[in-house]
């Protein structure tokens, strides 16, 4: 919460002045405090998405996006790529400090034995079609856990938010898959308590009972840093649904399936989707130059999707780290016979050795290598929100949590500059 102002501002209104309180954070720019800015001089701000206002206080995420930093609770985002893994980063977000080794063992073995699903659970997939597509069941079954863990929707009680958290950290990876294996009309696979979060998560997305499937520790470290690097990223679209969501005192359920919902967006966790379906619609490694071609130019609405970032105007801290994965996972599992993957690889060497890239400082993003490494395992696209959905509930959980937690905090309500008409007398319809 913040404390005191560290200086102030004067707005002048028609000869009127308005002191207005400024705040300064541990890390980014200062903040201007307009709380009380309808009350003084009968004005509203106006700022389209959002884009220059701060909506909350948080100890959470901070993202500088020309140094092209991301960090968790002060920690880099690479460290914690390379050194952590998911768990141990989904306590941190939770707690604010990394757990020793006895906070993380038992931290791991609650959301270990609570990756199963209540057994009724398995009828609400059956009444989607198989053609659905995996977010939409997942916005439905996520908001319908409300309907059956009645011990954990009381956001009054901490010890009952404390049990929503780990249980949506938990089954959501049970969720996905389940949502994965019923839209390709395989039988669902239960969770295994031996394996890690990213081995299990992947366990159940392919194994089938017909034949053993061992999990390869390559494609298992792989997924582990993809849940790694898309567990919290600031006051997102996401994110800020979730808080907004929250703000009226709804169920953890139905904030994270909110969450889900805003997420599906393609412009938000659509994005390494986006990415792979324009590698497809390049085709071949010789048609390359012209697209690039296409990129330079202005007047051609053709966009390279996977390269650059809204936020980072540096490269994407996160990039390096899944370059590296990319790199493993495409070594295990070989490009030869994909052409999708044998473009992809000659793009991101075209596009790094071109100046225009460079000046532009349009790197490769995360969501570039995390589409490549998704495709490479196997996953289709409609599963790569699914799989970003599982990555960022604790993020969602943790912002909900400090939310909840922050006695400033309040229903959410937007103003608007109205531009209809003003008031007007019922005509009858006859005289229309």
């Amino acid at each position: 919460m913040a404390d005191t102002p560290t200086k102030t501002a004067t707005l002048t209104i028609d000869g009127k002045s308005v002191e207005l309180p400024i705040y300064s954070p541990t890390a980014g720019p200062d903040v201007l405090d307009i709380r009380k800015l309808y009350a003084q001089a009968d004005v509203f701000t106006y700022d389209p998405g959002f884009t220059s206002t701060a909506s909350c206080d948080s100890t959470i995420t901070f993202i500088d996006g020309d140094k092209g930093e991301l960090l968790h609770r002060g920690y880099p985002i690479d460290q914690l790529a390379e050194k952590s893994h998911y768990l141990e980063v989904c306590y941190l977000l939770l707690y604010g400090e990394l757990p020793s080794a006895a906070e993380l063992e038992h931290f791991e073995n609650t959301i270990t034995r609570h990756t199963m699903i209540h057994e009724q659970m398995h009828n609400f997939f059956r009444g989607f079609r198989r053609d659905a597509h995996p977010m939409a069941t997942m916005v439905g079954v996520v908001g319908a856990m409300s309907a059956f863990y009645h011990d954990s929707t009381d956001i009054s009680d901490p010890r009952q938010r404390e049990i929503a958290s780990h249980r949506l950290i938990a089954k959501m990876p049970t969720i996905a898959a389940m949502a994965y294996k019923y839209s390709i009309g395989q039988p669902f696979v239960y969770p295994r308590n031996d394996l890690d979060y990213a081995a299990n998560f992947l366990h159940m997305c392919f194994s089938v009972p017909a034949e053993r499937y061992d999990v390869d520790p390559i494609l298992s470290r792989a997924m582990d840093r993809i849940f790694t690097l898309h567990a919290d990223h600031e006051q997102n679209a996401s994110t800020s649904t979730v808080r907004l969501a929250s703000s009226s005192g709804a169920n953890p359920f139905a904030c994270i399936a909110a969450g889900i919902a805003c997420l599906w967006g393609p412009a938000h966790g659509g994005a390494n989707q986006a990415c792979l379906e324009m590698l497809k619609e390049i085709g071949t490694v010789d048609r390359i130059p012209e697209f690039i071609a296409r990129a330079k130019d202005k007047n051609d609405p053709f966009r390279l999707m996977g390269f650059g970032h809204r936020v980072y105007k540096n490269f994407d801290p996160r990039a390096t780290v899944m370059k590296q994965s990319a790199d493993e996972v495409l070594d295990l599992m070989g490009i030869e016979n994909n052409p999708t993957l044998q473009v992809a690889k000659e793009l991101e060497k075209q596009a790094l050795e071109d100046p225009y890239f460079a000046e532009k400082k349009l790197f490769p993003n995360v969501d570039f290598y995390s589409g490549i490494i998704l495709e490479a395992m196997g996953f289709p696209t409609s599963m790569f929100t699914p799989i970003f959905a599982v990555s960022r509930t604790v993020g969602w959980v943790s912002q909900w949590k400090e939310q909840l937690a922050d006695p400033q905090h309040k229903i959410g309500r937007p103003r608007q500059l109205y531009l209809g008409h003003t008031m007007r007398d019922y005509v009858d319809i006859e005289k229309r």
